[in-house]
Formats: C-alpha cells, sequence, structure tokens
C-alpha cells in the first residue's frame, strides 16, 4: 500500500540507505547488518523515522479518530474501521517502530558504545528509551528484554509485563541523566531535532522521565512529592524536539510533512477521507479559541462538525435543509512547512503542572499551564494568549481534580495535527475529556440541539461493537504473534486496558 512506501521513503530523506530497509523481525541482527562507518550516519534516518511514525498512517490517523479530532467523511470510506471501532492493530507502526527506528538505535548504540565522545550514544539511548515507552504505551506486553538479540540466537522474545518494561527505562534514563556530556560532542550536520545541542538534549531525557513518572499517575508505584522534587531539581526542554518544518520539499513526492503526503501527488487522503469531529471542533468554536482557524479549513460559510461515526446518516440533524450527508464539513489544515514533533516544550509544561496541581499548588500550577497553553499559542505562529488572560482557558483555582481537567482541556486542543497518539493515552490516562453515552442516533436533532460540548461522545457506527465504550488498545499485529512462538493470545477486542490505564470514567 502506498502508506508503507511513504513511511520509508521519509525515513530515506537524508540520502543516507543505512536503516531503510523494511525488515519485518524486530530481532534481526544489528550487527549482520550493512556496517557503517560512523554511528551518526543513521541518526538522520531514526530521527525522521521516529517522528515520522508519531504523525504517519497508523498514530496520526488513528489518534486523530479514536482523540475525536476528525471522523470519516460521508460518501468515503478509507476510515471507516477506525470509527467503527473494528479490531486494528497499527501494524504500520508497530513495524516501522521496532524494526526500523529500535533497530538503527540499537546499532546506533552498539558502534559507538566504546566511544569516549558519548554525544552519539546518549541520544541514540534517550530516543530509544522514548521510542520503548510508546510501543508499550500503545500496545502493552511487547517483547522488550530479550528483543533485538537475534545475534544471540533469540528469535522469538518473550512478551514482557509493561510495569516491567516502565520499571527498567526508568532505570536507563537515570543512568543517561547521569552521563558526564563534558567534553563530548554531536555533530549538527547529522542531528535533525537539535542541531548538536547536547544541552537540550540532556533537558529531552529529563523531560522524557518526567513523562514516564506521570503516566503512572493512576498506579499506587506514583509519589507525588518525589515528581515535584525531580521538577525543582531539573531542567527541561525548552524547545520542542521537533523535525522542523524547514525540512520538507512540499514539491517532492517522500519529502513532505507525513500528513501532507498522505494528501499530496494524488493520495487525497485528507480532503476525501476526513472531516473535522463535532466533538473537537465545537469546543474551539463555542470557546471561541483562536486556534480553529489553524486548524481547520471552512469548507462553508462557517465552521461546521460531524458527528463521529455517523457517516450512514442521511438526515438533517440541524434542521437548516441540508441533509447531514450534504453538509460543508471543515477539514484539517496541514500547511507545507508544518513541524513534525516528538517531544513539545507544552507537554512539558502541563505535566509540570499538573505536579504541582496534585500538591495543592494552584499558584506554580497555574505559572506551568500558562505557559503549556502559549507555547501552544507559540506554535501556531505567535496567537495572542487573551484566552488565558480573559478567555475560556484561565486559570481557575480550584480543587485537584478541577486543575487535572483544566490541565488535560488545554493538552487535548494543543496536540491537535501535532501529536494525536500522545493525546490518545493521555485521556486514557486523565479520563479527560470524559465521555458522555448520550445516543446520537436515537435522537439526532436533539443530540445536535443539546450536544455535551467537551465531552466524547461513542461513535455512532461503533457504539454497538464496544458496548458504548470508548477504545483502550489496539490489537497486537498478526504477523507479529504468527511469527513468535512465545505471543500471547490475540486481544479479544480493542478493550484491553494498559496496566496504567486505571483511573475510572
Amino acid at each position: 500500500m502506498k502508506h508503507k512506501l511513504i513511511t520509508v521513503s521519509l525515513a530515506c530523506l537524508t540520502l543516507f540507505s543505512w536503516g531503510c530497509d523494511n525488515y519485518l523481525d524486530i530481532n534481526e541482527d544489528p550487527n549482520m547488518l550493512r556496517e557503517i562507518p560512523d554511528a551518526k550516519v543513521v541518526l538522520p534516518a531514526a530521527e525522521i523515522g521516529l517522528a515520522n511514525q508519531l504523525m504517519g498512517w497508523d498514530f496520526g490517523f488513528g489518534g486523530g479518530f479514536w482523540g475525536q479530532y476528525w471522523t470519516q467523511a460521508y460518501s468515503a470510506s478509507q476510515f471507516k474501521s477506525l470509527c467503527e471501532y473494528q479490531e486494528t492493530s497499527f501494524g504500520n507502526a508497530y513495524n516501522e517502530l521496532t524494526a526500523g527506528v529500535l533497530n538503527d538505535l540499537e546499532r546506533m548504540k552498539t558502534v559507538s558504545a566504546e566511544s569516549t565522545n558519548k554525544g552519539t550514544y546518549f541520544v541514540a539511548e534517550a530516543l530509544s528509551i522514548f521510542s520503548w515507552q510508546i510501543m508499550t504505551d500503545v500496545w502493552g506486553s511487547v517483547p522488550y528484554f530479550e528483543a533485538l538479540k537475534g545475534n544471540e540466537g533469540i528469535d522469538s522474545p518473550k512478551f514482557d509485563e509493561g510495569s516491567a518494561i516502565y520499571a527498567d527505562l526508568l532505570v536507563r534514563v537515570d543512568a543517561l541523566i547521569a552521563t558526564d556530556l563534558s567534553g563530548s560532542t554531536l555533530d549538527k550536520n547529522y542531528d535533525f531535532v537539535y542541531a548538536g545541542n547536547l544541552t537540550a538534549w540532556k533537558a529531552f531525557a529529563t523531560s522524557l522521565k518526567l513523562k514516564l513518572m506521570m503516566r503512572l499517575s493512576e498506579t499506587s508505584s506514583y509519589d507525588n512529592a518525589a515528581v515535584v522534587s525531580f521538577i525543582e531539581a531539573s531542567s527541561f526542554i525548552s524547545s520542542s524536539a521537533k523535525i522542523d518544518g524547514s525540512t520538507w520539499s512540499d514539491g517532492q513526492e517522500g519529502k513532505r510533512h507525513p500528513m501532507r503526503e498522505f494528501q499530496e501527488g494524488g493520495a487525497n487522503n485528507l480532503s476525501t477521507n476526513v472531516i473535522a469531529s463535532k466533538n473537537f471542533l465545537d469546543y474551539l468554536n463555542t470557546n471561541n479559541d483562536p486556534r480553529l482557524d489553524e486548524l481547520f479549513v471552512k469548507k462553508g460559510g462557517s465552521h461546521l462538525g460531524a458527528f463521529v461515526g455517523d457517516f450512514d446518516s442521511s438526515e438533517d440533524s440541524d434542521g437548516n435543509g441540508t441533509a447531514d450527508d450534504s453538509e460543508s464539513y471543515s477539514q484539517p489544515n496541514f500547511k507545507a512547512d508544518m513541524d513534525l514533533i516528538i517531544m513539545s516544550t507544552w507537554e512539558i509544561n502541563f505535566f509540570i503542572a499538573e505536579a504541582y496541581a496534585r500538591a495543592g499548588n494552584n499558584a506554580k500550577a497555574k505559572e506551568y499551564y500558562d505557559l503549556g497553553v502559549e507555547a501552544s499559542l507559540a506554535q501556531h505562529g505567535g496567537l495572542a494568549n487573551d484566552i488565558i488572560t480573559t478567555g475560556y482557558a484561565t486559570w481557575v483555582n480550584g480543587s485537584v481534580e478541577e486543575g487535572i481537567k483544566q490541565i488535560a482541556m488545554q493538552k487535548w486542543v494543543a496536540n491537535a495535527n501535532y501529536q494525536h497518539i500522545e493525546s490518545f493515552l493521555e485521556r486514557n490516562r486523565t479520563k479527560y475529556p470524559a465521555v458522555n453515552l448520550i445516543d446520537i442516533r436515537k435522537d439526532r436533532a436533539d443530540a445536535f440541539l443539546n450536544f455535551p460540548v467537551g465531552s466524547l461522545t461513542i461513535s455512532v457506527a461503533g457504539r454497538a461493537k464496544t458496548n458504548a465504550k470508548l477504545p483502550s488498545s489496539p490489537i497486537y499485529p498478526q504477523a507479529v504473534l504468527t511469527r513468535n512462538v512465545n505471543a500471547p493470545a490475540q486481544k479479544a477486542d480493542l478493550l484491553e486496558k494498559i496496566w496504567w490505564n486505571l483511573k475510572a470514567e
């Protein structure tokens, strides 16, 4: 399929071919692959490959639909399965992250492990920890401790529990943070994220540890006082870890931002298949959020979003004389120079704000919450911050739970078009936006008039499939199960929760 070709071509953007083969076996021996003259030459492919997966075919669209930024367009079918809550594996992302990105990073670490210059190894290890965190957060139990060890004869690595993976990732990130980088360097010409700035990469590592710590907020191992102490003793990213929009060559196939790639060159996956969801668009529109016009293009006289998963309706839900399937719905807006985010400054500021909110320190919570919203506004070209001074995003000194909700709702908005899979995961953790069980099909006119703005709804087409529940995780790719004798049984559906997903709806 075309989207698979795109992921490979984007990873090869740098003209270096190492790491661009589409291996399926996570245990392909990194030492048996082509020899590389220097570990740094693999870094561009690893960075772009990782970023591309975060907003690529599976996570970009899957997170976009399950996070309810978007819904399937009427009279189209490309993404109906996501809206219908059919079992989906996100297999392309699984394959590219493991056999592609993680394999490349492992080779980098192997080649650079003995060097006195720790720069390349440090970045490879930081991105490896980040990639493993995404893997286990999305699928749950995955091969980890025995993964990438084909050279040791381990062809069927056992699947490890997410909690055990997290425990090891925290040990790894602590060791990384403790690394002395004095005297170490990183060639800026091979680093597409921070241009060789190891101070920025050190801040990335501390930010990554904060993310790991906060993901555990609903588990028994979470210690908010320890998180606050870590925050106050650490420095975090001051600029987002990203592939800058200037990297893309928008007129060349395979060298565009992935979402532009899925639209341009005759693909038309955005313009023909994707429209704004009423859930997200109404939240922005009702609250006069200036990001609305940056995120969506009007197709009629005003912005309009559709009920999630209601693509079979031919009724006139809003009573304006135009059937639902003939309305002019707003569509996603991806510019030619869009940045591709790996880790954002807004998510880190929101994590810090949440830790302070949980500690009952509303003054500090507000400080970092405001910084998070301002970082999002800056990402959209420096929009005015009226929404946090006099508008709907103004911090309100309330209870701990009210603070968590305020932060989570603004994170939902900030992540749109940039970090869709992150929104899906954070919604699972915090349970905001909350879900409203309104049955839209029962009375579409009433649902339109009394729509629960600021809430998620159950997909109309997927309601029966999941017994009126939202998806919690994808199933495993079938190829992963059939090639590994130690693989677990396939998940029954999309409702299996990741181990840290413990908060009640």
